[in-house]
């Protein structure tokens, strides 16, 4: 049986003249594939991966990377139903120009818009989200309060009650928070292209010192999901928070409003940890209620 390697190489049409094991997230792993022309190759991959999970990632790059002014996604090069072959980006890390241009380019990005929330990339297999090893079924809706209750908060708060992962008491903190979503969600927006699962990690730096976008949960949604994620995961520089809000100001109130979009990363790992993370969730549900 090939290595993911050797069945990216076949798929570009070339030889495989070395390959090593890199860094690849937390339930993938990666190769660096050195091909017979020169030409570094990353390849990630998975034993029970989904058909069509990695052809759903490759459109989510392609959807986020086809922005005029946007920001940078590393070249889909293949996809299969075991693997996904991107073009090699050297790593280094961002200097200000790179913290100004994703800010500014990440406000393109959601600017950019999608069809509905909950909307998948154009020719991804699956229309549901994937954060992990956590898959929400597919689901659309033109009301964003009623679709991330109903959609997003209820299944994830099912599932990590299911599991064990929230403190006594706490599921009652976050179904009050779903009850009232209509009034702490904000001003109305229209559907965002997200990103999707913007802690971070899935920002790369270049060795040119700019930012590119990896490993996407793209899909339709509320622009303040992607800012709270990196804020969550992360600590994006002032430079990059200003930056976004020149080009695309965010409505007043959305300090306020960051616990309650972080309440989905949170019951995310609440479902897959337990722990700590449920009662991260707790305590961002009862901020976000204030």
């Amino acid at each position: 049986m090939s290595s993911p390697a050797e069945a990216a190489a076949r798929a570009l049409g070339r030889g495989l003249a070395a390959a090593r094991r890199v860094p690849g997230g937390d339930i993938n792993a990666a190769w660096l594939a050195e091909l017979d022309d020169g030409a570094r190759v990353f390849v990630k991959a998975r034993d029970g991966a989904e058909p069509g999970e990695y052809a759903t990632e490759a459109a989510g790059l392609r959807w986020l990377g086809e922005v005029d002014g946007g920001l940078a996604v590393p070249e889909v090069l293949a996809d299969g139903d075991g693997f996904l072959a991107l073009a090699w980006v050297e790593a280094g890390r961002l200097d200000a120009a790179g913290e100004e241009e994703l800010g500014r380019g990440l406000a393109l990005v959601h600017a950019a818009g999608a069809p509905a929330f909950g909307a998948p990339p154009p020719g991804a297999p699956h229309g549901g989200l994937r954060l992990g090893a956590v898959a929400l079924p597919p689901a659309t809706g033109d009301d964003w309060p009623a679709f991330y209750a109903a959609h997003r908060l209820a299944p994830l708060l099912r599932l990590a009650a299911d599991r064990g992962g929230l403190p006594g008491g706490g599921a009652a903190a976050i179904e009050r928070v779903i009850d009232r979503l209509p009034e702490l969600a904000g001003p109305a927006e229209p559907p965002a292209r997200l990103h999707g699962d913007l802690w971070s990690g899935n920002v790369l730096a270049g060795a040119d010192g700019r930012p590119r976008l990896i490993d996407p949960a793209a899909h339709g949604g509320h622009r303040e999901i992607d800012l709270a994620m990196l804020q969550l995961f992360g600590a994006p520089s002032a430079r990059t928070l200003a930056a976004y809000d020149d080009a695309h100001p965010r409505a007043p109130g959305h300090v306020e409003r960051v616990p309650l979009w972080q309440l989905l990363p949170l019951l995310v790992h609440a479902v897959l940890f337990g722990g700590g993370y449920g009662a991260s969730a707790v305590a961002a549900a009862q901020r976000a209620a204030r």
